[in-house]
């Protein structure tokens, strides 16, 4: 693979927190606070109970199988209540559904914080495509109600801890044209309760169906190379 340019985005980053639509955000903001997993969690534990994950996320959770997330750097929160989604069978996961279930809530505060202390690596945005994904993220498309991605994943893709939101940077490019896609198709999720059961998921469940394929390669591709 040729060299590739990493993403430098910070001055229009800065600006387009101004800017950029948060109605999006909005949509959740009187959602339930999400159990926290720092209360209960430690990280030496986590580190233990990590290694069964590392066949697919990667040592320290930086997979190198573009097919699988990387863990490394993502929000406590946010993982914490993905797995007990997958547990309970609402994230629609042959694979990850078995794991979770024998997971108790002590493993997965554990697992949460390990990887969210984690340092994520990996590769870079490809140059076809990074510029257009970096003005989607950072400016959206009003005309077309798309919300700029930055205004609830934020100006260095970590997301938001208090909201729930997950942190972006550094996500596997393929790993997330998958989500995007299985956002707007709905097969993110089994059964017809996931606005219930993750608040969060309304939001990009409705705008994933309003990007174009190309639009969600070239944001991927951007977040590949976003550190």
């Amino acid at each position: 693979m040729p060299n590739t340019h990493r993403v430098g985005w910070m001055g229009r980053a800065a600006a387009a927190l101004v800017l950029a639509p948060a109605l999006a955000c909005a949509q959740t903001a009187a959602a339930p606070a999400p159990s926290t997993p720092f209360a209960t969690g430690k990280v030496a534990s986590g580190e233990a109970k990590a290694a069964l994950c590392s066949a697919c996320h990667g040592p320290q959770g930086n997979s190198v199988n573009p097919d699988w997330p990387r863990l490394a750097g993502q929000s406590a929160v946010y993982i914490a209540a993905q797995l007990r989604l997958f547990r309970a069978g609402v994230r629609d996961n042959p694979t990850m559904k078995p794991l979770a279930s024998a997971l108790s809530d002590q493993d997965i505060s554990d697992l949460a914080v390990y990887y969210e202390a984690q340092t994520p690596s990996g590769l870079e945005a490809d140059p076809s495509y990074w510029k257009a994904g970096e003005a989607l993220y950072v400016s959206g498309d009003a005309a077309r109600a798309v919300p700029a991605c930055i205004a609830c994943h934020g100006p260095v893709g970590r997301g938001n801890l208090a909201a729930g939101y997950p942190a972006l940077r550094a996500q596997q490019s393929v790993y997330m044209i998958k989500q995007l896609n299985d956002y707007a198709s709905g097969a993110r999720y089994a059964g017809g309760d996931a606005a219930h059961a993750d608040p969060n998921s309304i939001m990009m469940l409705t705008i994933a169906k309003r990007l174009t394929p190309e639009e969600i390669r070239d944001v991927a591709s951007y977040l590949q190379g976003m550190r």
